[in-house]
């Protein structure tokens, strides 16, 4: 089965076309720059063949339809036909209390979707908008939404709500929901495999770590809590993200004279390791660089992000009553050895060491980086979101198949 991935921005159109007989990727890319005057496409394929061009497109159907061009090329396409595309997988941010698991896109969904637009203003509409796309592009195929909100739905009530009136839940959906599910599922499954144990038979805590960062307590297979909350915003210091903060803040910074708008983009896109560092960096390399050579907003910015990391390794700790891993992944957790060397160096209270040499040689690849004799594993584990979606296409087709044959 033949299955396009894609991942719809605001302003950008992701992809990735998978071979499912094998889990093989076939070719992926990103369409950039929507609405500006010079869009950009990058296309790569799985043997290293790549090209970048700037097609003449201006929305979403546009972008998929200069995707699809690429795809079908005779010289350095992966397919044959537009025909060959069995189904299409899409990422969906939010989906709320209603969507926990893989979904064929049905008009109920897309209300689904549309519901939880004022929970994720800025992702679920330009994901409605890509799903509207590719069902104009490829009439019949089937669409279907895997949610970054859905692993995380297992969680208890104690965990999601929060302590103000309850109303405010019954009414208005004000709780905890939790992102990057999709990729918390898939090192969870994957430690498993390396572990050559089952899922259902770990406690983890799995960490993913990037410009967005969240982590979640899984008790075999079920996740029990995770930091971010009813939006990206909770939780760890991020990139451009302020994560915890007394809710006062916010209405302080509003006596100050700020607008709702400017508190939003002041907390989602001034803040964390970009607004303390003061390096006008959020990169965690420059981060890095700077705090070596002396600097001393970017030193306490690195030691509030690993403060943060340590504090809910913790917690998660005590809430699961130990765990078998602490799994690292994400564009810092994967490639950032010094990271995951700070990190690891304040949970000698847990009797978890490091074993340096490991830890420097896991850049980008999966390994064990603790010592024989820790209490707990730490693991680097690459994420793959993508090839998470498609699985879930996968695993609903044959479901809607099974449904319709025992209803026939």
């Amino acid at each position: 089965m033949k299955i396009l991935v894609l991942n719809a921005g605001s302003s950008s159109v992701k992809f990735t076309m998978y071979s499912m007989s094998q889990e093989k990727m076939l070719a992926k890319g990103i369409v950039e720059r929507l609405g500006s005057s010079k869009p950009n496409l990058i296309y790569k394929r799985f043997d290293g063949i790549s090209e970048e061009t700037s097609p003449n497109v201006k929305d979403h159907i546009g972008a998929i339809k200069s995707i699809c061009d690429k795809l079908i090329d005779p010289k350095i396409g992966v397919l044959k036909s537009l025909k060959d595309v069995e189904a299409i997988g899409h990422r969906v941010v939010h989906g709320g209390e209603q969507a926990t698991k893989p979904v064929l896109i049905s008009s109920r969904v897309k209300m689904i979707i549309r519901d939880c637009f004022p929970l994720a203003p800025l992702h679920n509409p330009p994901n409605m908008d890509g799903i509207e796309a590719a069902e104009k592009t490829f009439p019949g195929v089937p669409n279907v939404a895997v949610f970054d909100t859905a692993f995380h739905q297992s969680m208890p009530p104690e965990a999601y709500l929060y302590a103000v009136p309850y109303e405010l839940y019954t009414k208005y959906g004000v709780r905890k929901y939790g992102f990057h599910g999709t990729s918390h599922a898939y090192v969870g499954l994957a430690t498993a495999e390396m572990l050559k144990t089952t899922f259902e038979n770990l406690k983890l805590i799995t960490c993913h770590l990037g410009n967005g960062c969240s982590m979640a307590a899984i008790n075999h297979g079920s996740v029990i809590d995770t930091t971010m909350g009813m939006t990206p915003l909770e939780g760890l210091v991020m990139g451009t993200r302020c994560g915890d903060i007394d809710p006062a803040v916010v209405i302080r910074l509003g006596e100050l004279g700020k607008t709702p708008q400017e508190i939003d983009h002041l907390l989602n896109k001034e803040s964390g390791l970009l607004g303390v560092a003061g390096i006008d960096s959020s990169d965690m390399r420059d981060i890095i660089k700077a705090t070596e050579a002396g600097d001393k907003q970017a030193q306490r910015a690195l030691r509030m992000f690993i403060r943060r990391i340590v504090k809910y390794i913790g917690a998660y700790y005590a809430l699961l009553d130990g765990a078998d891993a602490i799994v690292f992944t994400g564009g810092i957790g994967e490639y950032s050895a010094y990271v995951r060397d700070k990190i690891a160096n304040s949970l000698g209270a847990f009797n978890i060491k490091l074993d340096t040499a490991a830890n420097e040689a896991a850049f980008g690849k999966a390994g064990i980086i603790s010592t024989p004799e820790s209490n707990c594993k730490l693991i680097v584990m690459p994420t793959d979101e993508e090839l998470m979606i498609a699985r879930g296409v996968v695993s609903t087709l044959q479901q809607e198949r099974v449904t319709m044959q025992a209803t026939s």
